[in-house]
């Protein structure tokens, strides 16, 4: 008799966790807390970037929707090594060594990626945000390639058709509200005063983002003031059960995934718009600008590394700021280099002819020491090196307190932009810690018979920031080995 599975959640962790289960021979039940419509957690939110390891584009090919594209023909995406992985992830660990959970998700980042290639899930080249053209050519840049097709959304959508053709059930509106255990054992869940018995459950139902009051009462900081960027259904429920029978906590609990976003964006990025739409609200492209604070005074190296690597972070700089917001500020010769979000038809912005006429219009800063921070800015810029986005290029300021490493160009031709940002959190780092087969461990390294965690349930694979992409690859790294896990019984 095929092993009984409960999936809490239906976004991407949750489902790999469900196709891998599945694919072992065990029957699966999805709950999930949101609507049809809400279904899917963050994964709708994002554009659907996978940062995996890959040695050249022989192993991208076979994962792509049309291997015909004759951009790939002049396209260059270089390699990116497990090395280069781990020394991203590194960069962010604040001295740790890398996480057995970190060398999990590097050494099987590219066989789920195959995995899911397998089940007909498909991806394209990020040609229009992580490229640039230069030589007739698409240069790749920081690692990350490929996306899912019609991104999030997309992403979804493959991966629910294939959970279904395998003959996984979801049900919405189903909100656990308890784990049942028996003996030391999880054999079930209860949605309410309904009692659904299971030989083991899966938690990936996300972190606790959504929640200000646990956002407060468990990261402090200025958490509670971040504008919430994806679904409103994180709210830290599968969270608070698991450490209430006993799950170890694994991770920095103020860790946690932040971008600089519209400052005038609702929470959950407007759900009267298509979940395709809603991650328009950011704003990560500061690296062809300068941020400007309420003092008027620049507070990051714009230009410190690629924005994949520092946006996460950049989003915690902003929200730290007096007031928790910033302005980015562009000259004309960059309007093309703007992602879409920039011209989003939602996006908070205001524009002079000088840049004296556009600090009067940036709300609640000291115009005078603003622009007494773009002239000395200006007049810092280093001349004698070209400005290149396809790679660090070095060109950086000369003299400034805080200097900006790269890409560096005078904001010298009008029209002048700025737009308003604060900090909107996309999840939390801080989970719970599990076995090499997914299960969820108690505080003596013992597994919770019967309980398994994937995607922002499972801790310590992110400390104080991470390289972009990185976060779907470890849901379908995590929702994959506890899918196995579970219906293996381990």
């Amino acid at each position: 008799m095929s092993k009984q599975i409960v999936v809490v959640g239906s976004g991407n962790a949750a489902m790999c966790a469900g196709i891998a289960a599945l694919e072992a021979g065990a029957s699966v039940l999805m709950l999930e807390k949101a609507d049809q419509d809400l279904a899917g957690g963050n994964t709708k939110y994002t554009a659907g970037a996978m940062r995996f390891a890959y040695d050249n584009a022989d192993d991208l090919l076979p994962l792509l929707k049309d291997p015909n594209d004759p951009r790939l023909a002049v396209t260059d995406f270089g390699g990116y090594t497990k090395a280069k992985f781990a020394d991203d992830l590194l960069g962010f660990n604040g001295g740790r060594a890398l996480s057995d959970e970190q060398k999990r998700l590097i050494d099987q980042s590219l066989p789920a990626m195959q995995w899911l290639g397998g089940h007909g899930v498909k991806f394209e080249p990020i040609y229009a945000r992580q490229s640039f053209e230069k030589d007739g050519r698409h240069v790749f840049w920081g690692g990350l390639t490929l996306a899912a097709e019609n991104e999030g959304v997309g992403l979804f959508d493959m991966e629910l058709a294939a959970f279904e053709r395998l003959g996984g059930v979801i049900r919405y509106d189903a909100a656990v509200t308890g784990l049942i255990v028996e003996y030391g054992q999880v054999t079930g869940v209860n949605i309410g005063e309904e009692v659904i018995k299971a030989d083991a459950v899966i938690l990936a139902c996300g972190g606790f983002e959504a929640s200000k009051a646990r956002r407060r009462d468990w990261m402090g900081g200025h958490w509670d003031k971040a504008k919430v960027r994806g679904t409103p259904m994180n709210t830290g429920d599968g969270l608070a059960m698991a450490i209430e029978i006993g799950a170890q906590k694994n991770g920095l609990d103020d860790g946690c995934h932040a971008t600089p976003m519209d400052l005038h964006m609702p929470d959950y990025a407007n759900l009267d718009l298509p979940a395709s739409e809603r991650k328009n609200y950011r704003k990560i492209c500061y690296f062809l600008g300068v941020m400007l604070n309420a003092d008027g005074d620049r507070f990051v190296d714009e230009g410190e590394n690629f924005r994949n690597y520092t946006y996460a972070q950049f989003g915690k700089a902003v929200l730290d700021q007096p007031g928790h917001f910033a302005w980015q500020i562009f000259d004309a010769k960059v309007d093309e280099l703007l992602y879409a979000e920039y011209s989003f038809h939602d996006a908070h912005y205001v524009q002079a002819e000088t840049l004296e006429a556009l600090c009067e219009k940036l709300d609640g800063v000291d115009a005078k020491a603003a622009l007494n921070t773009l002239t000395a800015y200006n007049d810092a810029v280093n001349a004698d090196v070209a400005f290149d986005p396809t790679k660090l290029d070095g060109k950086d300021t000369r003299g400034l307190p805080l200097a900006k490493s790269n890409w560096a160009q005078r904001l010298d031709t009008p029209p002048f932009k700025a737009y308003p940002v604060t900090g909107g959190i996309t999840f939390t780092y801080c989970g719970v810690k599990v076995s090499e087969s997914g299960a969820v461990l108690d505080d003596h390294e013992k597994p919770i018979a019967g309980l398994f965690a994937a995607g922002e349930m499972v801790g310590g694979v992110f400390y104080e920031g991470y390289p972009g992409g990185s976060g779907l690859t470890s849901g379908a790294v995590f929702g994959r080995i506890a899918g196995v896990g579970a219906a293996a019984g381990v």
